[in-house]
């Protein structure tokens, strides 16, 4: 029991359905046979949406720190010391603090190793402006944390989705675009799918950016002069990665399942097609990060917070992605070490 994974959990936006989607994901105590959770929050917060009809079986623990976490029950380390008013549906200076304080509370254990993975809830990202929180969304503020550069890979059992921008403006992602950018995505992207998903030879499409990949020119230039020289620069470095693809026929031909990751050049040409497939039970998965990272794929849904409306399943399946990527890595470390071992494991999963 004690060397069980032990994974935090972020309460995000307390007005917003974070709170109310992990108490249904956690109320199962099945749950404890794979983790430890600890959450970085507030009793008092989760006592009031533990009040929703179905939560009632949800209980936990209060502990002072994560290593102090029993792994027999759900922890939670009251982090938010400031008595919150609650809102459901609200946009508040307070909630963005509350969730401020969360987030970085964990943010701090995750790096220093006190717990082996963060499953993330939805944030407003405008009302953590107000706090201290300079960032464009959790992935910049991860990048930060860990002085390194990530992918934002949308992940479900049908299709992983990479990102080349994160949260752009429309009018300033052709100039963020760049060849060594691109080649830089692909090698995480690569690398990820090894160690956190145990596929050893992966093949990676990439996305134009233009409509129709540029028309040989007659729609734009980036293909030609940016996005084809990078997967030729990465292919030289052994990388399978083909393209680019129109993003509209990609994904209408179902062409997307020939391939075990999708590099998208912005935010919405990769969601839009992720989403369409898979919404409610895909994860977000920050790649390339010493630690481990994921969150649902869906945001605060003020419309429905504290209706007791919304459904856990994305939550769930960020869930068990970070179980899986944390014995993957695990495997994949161990794997690396020993030459002969790496290779028999690679002949076994072909």
């Amino acid at each position: 029991m004690e060397n069980k994974i032990k994974i935090g959990f972020t309460l995000g936006d307390v007005n917003g359905i974070g709170p109310e989607v992990l108490i249904k994901a956690l109320v199962d105590n099945r749950i404890l046979k794979y983790c430890t959770p600890v959450i970085y929050g507030s009793s008092r917060i989760l006592a009031y949406y533990k009040k929703m009809p179905g939560n009632e079986g949800f209980n936990y623990a209060n502990c002072n720190n994560a290593e102090q976490a029993n792994a027999k029950t759900i922890n939670i380390i009251n982090s938010i010391a400031d008595e919150v008013i609650i809102q459901p549906g609200q946009d508040t200076s307070a909630a963005g603090k509350a969730a401020f304080i969360s987030l970085d509370a964990a943010a701090n254990d995750l790096l220093s190793k006190k717990i082996d993975a963060l499953v993330t809830a939805p944030i407003n990202k405008n009302n953590m402006q107000q706090t201290g929180f300079n960032y464009q969304g959790h992935t910049e503020y991860f990048n930060a944390k860990a002085n390194a550069e990530s992918v934002m890979l949308l992940i479900n059992d049908r299709l992983k989705v990479g990102l080349v921008t994160n949260h752009l403006p429309v009018k300033e992602i052709a100039a963020a675009i760049t060849k060594e950018k691109i080649v830089k995505k692909i090698e995480i992207i690569h690398q990820a799918l090894k160690q956190d998903f145990a596929i050893f030879n992966p093949t990676i499409a990439v996305l134009g950016l233009n409509p129709h990949s540029g028309d040989n020119g007659l729609l734009g230039n980036e293909e030609k002069n940016i996005i084809i020289p990078a997967i030729k620069e990465a292919q030289d470095k052994k990388i399978i990665v083909v393209g680019p693809f129109s993003a509209d026929g990609f994904f209408g031909s179902d062409n997307y399942q020939k391939f075990d990751a999708i590099l998208a050049m912005y935010h919405d040409q990769g969601l839009v097609g992720f989403k369409s497939i898979s919404f409610g039970s895909g994860t977000n998965f920050t790649a390339g990060l010493p630690f481990i990272r994921t969150s649902p794929d869906h945001g605060t849904a003020y419309d429905i917070a504290g209706k007791n409306e919304a459904s856990p399943d994305s939550m769930l399946q960020a869930i068990f992605s970070a179980i899986d990527i944390c014995n993957n890595r695990k495997e994949y470390l161990e794997s690396t070490k020993n030459p002969l071992k790496r290779t028999f494991m690679e002949n076994e999963r072909g």
